[in-house]
C-alpha cells in the first residue's frame, strides 16, 4: 500500500523513492499554503514588500538597479502606468485597531510614477524569478501574481527537499521533520513578495539533499539510494545557489549549512565526497553560484552603508554590545520566527504558541534523550549554531548597521535543527529502540503544528478585515476589508490543506516504518 506522499516498500525493504506523489503533493501542499497566506495578506502587508515589489517590477522592464536622487535616500525605481504608489497604501500597518480597508488601490489614481526603494542593488536573481507576473497583469492583481510565483517557486525547493530526505533506506522521522517547513511564518514568506522566503525553502532544500548526500558516502555501498547520487547532487547544487543568491548573507549562510552537515555526517564521508572527483563538476557549479553572489555584493552597491543612529538600536556600537543585546532579545526573536506577522503590528496571542512550542520541545527532546553520545552531541551544536550565529553576525556588523536582526532572519536555521534532529533520530542506533514511535507521535505533532497554523491564518484574517479588538461579529455583519474570494472560503481552504498535511505525513510515516521493518525482518531471516 502506497503511503500519502508515494514512497512504497519494495523487496528487501528498499523503497524506491521515485513515485512522482513524493514530490509532488508535498509541493502541492506547501504551495496551497503559501498561495493562502499570499491571498489573505493585504498589498504590501508584508514586511519590506512595497520595496521588493517594486524593485521587481522595474527590474522585469530592465532597470536592474535603479539611480539615485540629490534629496532622495535610498535608489528610485521608476514604476510604468498602473503601478502607482501611494504612502498611504500602509495606512493600517502598526496600527493594529486599523483594518486593512483604508488603503487605496495599488496602481489607482493621484499615485507617484516611482519609488525610493531601499532594496534596489540587491542581487537580480528572486527578482528575475518572481518579477514575471508584472509583464501581464497590472496594480494590485501583479502583487498577487507575484506572490503566487514565489509560493510556486518555494513549494518547488521544499517538495525537493522532502523528496530527498524521505528517500533514504532510514527516514521515518524525516516526514514530520520536514512537515515544520508549513509552518505559518514560513508559509507566510513564501506567498509573499520577499527574497527571505525563498532563503529558507531554499535552506530546507540544502539541509535535506545534503545530509542525503552526504549519506551516501558514509556507506561502502551507497546504493539503492532512493534518489540516485546525481539526483541528490542536482538539488544540493540548486538549492545552493538560490539560497546564496537570495540575500547577501547567502554565501556565509551557505558556509554554515555545509559545516554542520559535515560535522553531523562525520569525517569518513566528507573524505570520500572530497575525494571523489565528480564531486569536484558539482561542487565547481555551486562555485560559481557563490562567486556570482560575492561579486554582486562587493561590486552592484548592495553593501550596507554606515546607518544613521535614528534608523536602528546600537550604531556605532562595540560587537560586545551587540552580541549582547542578540542574546538578551533571543526570547523575542524565537517569537517572530513562530509567527509575528505585518509590519510587526501583529503578534499572537501567548497561548496560541503553546502547540507550536510543545511540537518542537518533543521532538528536540527525544532527539537529545533517545540516541546515543555522538548524535545528541550533534544535536545540541545544531542548537546552539541556531541561537549563536545570528548573535555573532550581528555583533560583527552592528557599529555599521545597527541592531536590524528579526526573528524571520533565522528560520533557514532553526528549520535546520529540526530536519538534522529528525535524521539523527531516523538513523542512529540508540533511536531505534523508539522507532516505533514514529508513525504514532508524526499525526500528533503534525495536528499541532496545523492547529497552530489554523488558528495564526484565523487571527490574523481577524486583524486585517475589521481591526484587532473590534468585535468579532464585525467580520460577517461589516468587514472593512475582504480578500480575495472572502475570508469564509480562505480560512475553509486552510482548514482543508492543514488536515490534508497531518494525513499525508501520518500515512507516509507508516509506510516508511512498516518498510523499514520489513527489512530488518529480511536481515535478520
Amino acid at each position: 500500500m502506497d503511503g500519502a506522499f508515494g514512497n512504497r516498500a519494495v523487496s528487501g525493504g528498499r523503497r524506491s523513492g521515485r513515485h512522482s506523489l513524493a514530490f509532488v503533493l508535498p509541493f502541492a501542499i506547501t504551495a496551497l499554503f503559501g498561495i493562502l497566506w499570499a491571498l489573505a495578506s493585504p498589498v504590501f502587508s508584508i514586511p519590506d514588500e512595497n520595496a521588493h515589489a517594486t524593485k521587481a517590477i522595474a527590474q522585469a522592464r530592465g532597470q536592474i538597479v535603479g539611480y539615485t536622487l540629490p534629496d532622495v535616500r535610498h535608489i528610485v525605481v521608476d514604476l510604468p502606468a498602473g503601478y502607482g504608489y501611494s504612502q498611504d497604501v500602509l495606512c493600517y500597518a502598526t496600527h493594529p485597531e486599523v483594518d486593512a480597508g483604508c488603503a487605496p488601490e495599488f496602481g489607482g489614481a493621484d499615485t507617484q510614477p516611482w519609488f525610493n526603494t531601499w532594496v534596489g542593488a540587491y542581487n537580480p536573481v528572486y527578482y528575475f524569478l518572481i518579477g514575471w507576473p508584472s509583464l501581464l497583469m497590472d496594480g494590485s492583481a501583479a502583487i498577487y501574481g507575484m506572490r503566487i510565483a514565489s509560493a510556486l517557486l518555494c513549494a518547488a525547493f521544499v517538495g525537493l527537499g522532502y523528496f530527498a530526505a524521505t528517500s533514504g533506506s532510514q527516514a521515518r522521522w524525516m516526514p514530520v521533520g520536514m512537515a515544520f517547513a508549513a509552518a505559518p511564518m514560513t508559509a507566510y514568506l513564501f506567498g509573499a513578495v520577499n527574497p527571505n522566503g525563498a532563503e529558507v525553502a531554499a535552506a530546507v532544500a540544502l539541509w535535506a539533499a545534503l545530509l542525503r548526500l552526504l549519506e551516501s558516502f558514509d556507506r561502502d555501498d551507497p546504493g539503492p539510494l532512493g534518489l540516485p547520487r546525481a539526483g541528490l547532487w542536482g538539488i544540493v547544487v540548486a538549492a545552493a545557489v538560490l539560497l546564496v543568491n537570495a540575500r547577501a548573507l547567502g554565501p556565509l549562510w551557505l558556509v554554515v549549512v555545509v559545516a554542520v552537515c559535515l560535522v553531523a555526517v562525520g569525517w569518513r564521508a566528507t573524505r570520500r565526497l572530497f575525494t571523489t572527483a565528480t564531486s569536484y563538476v558539482w561542487i565547481g557549479a555551486v562555485a560559481v553560484g557563490g562567486l556570482f553572489s560575492l561579486g554582486w555584493t562587493l561590486f552592484g552597491g548592495s553593501l550596507s552603508n554606515q546607518a544613521e543612529a535614528s534608523d536602528a538600536p546600537l550604531v556605532n556600537g562595540s560587537f560586545l554590545q551587540g552580541f549582547a543585546y542578540m542574546i538578551r532579545t533571543m526570547p523575542d526573536h524565537l517569537q517572530q520566527a513562530l509567527g509575528y506577522f505585518g509590519w510587526f503590528d501583529m503578534p499572537l496571542p501567548v497561548w496560541v504558541y503553546w502547540p507550536i512550542v510543545g511540537a518542537v520541545t518533543v521532538l528536540l527532546v527525544l532527539g537529545l534523550a533517545a540516541t546515543g553520545r555522538r548524535s545528541a552531541a550533534v544535536a545540541v551544536g545544531v542548537v546552539a549554531v541556531a541561537l549563536l550565529v545570528p548573535a555573532l553576525v550581528q555583533g560583527y556588523s552592528v557599529h555599521q548597521t545597527g541592531i536590524i536582526w528579526q526573528g524571520r532572519y533565522g528560520l533557514f536555521l532553526y528549520h535546520g535543527v529540526l530536519i538534522v534532529v529528525a535524521w539523527l533520530l531516523s538513523r542512529d542506533r540508540g533511536a531505534a529502540r523508539i522507532g516505533f514511535l514514529a508513525p504514532r507521535m508524526t499525526p500528533l505533532l503534525g495536528a499541532a503544528l496545523a492547529g497552530f497554523g489554523l488558528l495564526a491564518f484565523a487571527l490574523v484574517l481577524v486583524r486585517y478585515v475589521i481591526g484587532w479588538g473590534s468585535p468579532l461579529g464585525e467580520m460577517l455583519a461589516d468587514p472593512g476589508w475582504q480578500p480575495p474570494g472572502g475570508w469564509p472560503l480562505l480560512v475553509a481552504a486552510y482548514a482543508a490543506v492543514s488536515a490534508l498535511l497531518v494525513v499525508g505525513v501520518w500515512m507516509h510515516s507508516r509506510t516508511i516504518a512498516r518498510g523499514e521493518s520489513m527489512a530488518r525482518s529480511g536481515a535478520d531471516a
